[in-house]
Formats: structure tokens, C-alpha cells, sequence
């Protein structure tokens, strides 16, 4: 198992695109991940539709509200898709969620250059170095019918 797949605190700053089917949306995307909870905070321009998920070990809560089987449902409608929080904390990285069965293609560098996971298929075209590391500064996740690319512009490791 990487050691990437093992970091408990990190923080990115980026950007994240979204098309579903003729829909689309943009977001600016803040990320962090303090061991096994996940908190991203999606807003659209000027904050406008601004989104807090917590992913704890007790469940999925939105904007603050206690965790329930409905929110994730209720996020899936507000976003027109089925978001994979799970795997995406380890997908950020460019590792796969050693969790679950996946499929990696590496770069000339020893870097991940294609993962499917799941239903997605991520791709890693850009990397940046962070902190004695490098990590990746650009990714598309796609699956039927949805893409989301995020460019991010900062990493922070703790």
C-alpha cells in the first residue's frame, strides 16, 4: 500500500468543473481530509450555492445538518450525480481507494496516468511538486453520462 494511501491530514485548494449530460456547473473546491473525515466545501461564483459535506464515520451530513440516509440522496439530486466521496479522497492523491478492486495505468514517471475504480475512470494529465512529493494538479473523473475536472491550484500537507 502506498504511503498515500495512508495520509490521514491534507488540504487542497483548487477548482472543480462539472458537466452532466447538457448541464454544467463550476465550483471553487477546498478539501480536507483529517484521518477518516472528509470535509469539502463546494461554492459556486460570488458563494453562490455553497455546499459544506462532512463525510464522518457516523454518515454523510450537508450545510451542518446531523447525518442521514436522505442526505446523500439529497445531494445526488443537487448535484446531478452520485459524488464518490469515498474513493475521491484517495483519487485526489493519484492513488486508488485501497479499498475497493482497480485498474492503474502509470506514467513514464511511475505515476498514476489512468485509474477505474468503481464506474469512474480518473485521468491524471498534470502533477505538482508539494512538499518534497508530487501530487496531482489536474484530474478528469468521468463515467456515462458525467465528467468533472479539477485543477488544483494548492496542496497542503500536515
Amino acid at each position: 500500500m502506498s504511503d498515500l494511501q495512508k495520509a490521514a491530514a491534507w488540504q487542497l485548494d483548487g477548482r472543480a468543473a462539472v458537466a452532466v449530460g447538457t448541464q454544467g456547473w463550476q465550483a471553487t473546491l477546498n478539501w480536507q481530509q483529517r484521518g477518516e473525515i472528509s470535509e469539502v466545501h463546494l461554492s459556486g461564483p460570488f458563494g453562490v450555492g455553497a455546499l459544506v459535506l462532512k463525510r464522518s464515520p457516523d454518515g454523510l451530513s450537508v450545510n451542518g445538518a446531523p447525518p442521514s440516509d436522505a442526505v446523500l440522496a439529497q445531494l445526488q439530486e443537487r448535484l446531478g450525480f452520485e459524488l464518490p466521496l469515498d474513493h475521491l479522497r484517495f483519487w485526489l492523491l493519484g492513488v486508488p481507494d485501497p479499498g475497493a478492486a482497480f485498474d492503474l495505468k502509470r506514467n513514464v514517471q511511475d505515476r498514476a496516468a489512468q485509474l477505474t475504480q468503481g464506474d469512474w475512470s480518473i485521468e491524471y494529465d498534470r502533477y505538482m511538486p508539494v512538499a518534497g512529493d508530487v501530487l496531482p494538479g489536474h484530474l478528469v473523473l468521468s463515467r456515462e453520462g458525467v465528467r468533472v475536472r479539477i485543477a488544483v491550484d494548492r496542496w497542503q500537507w500536515r
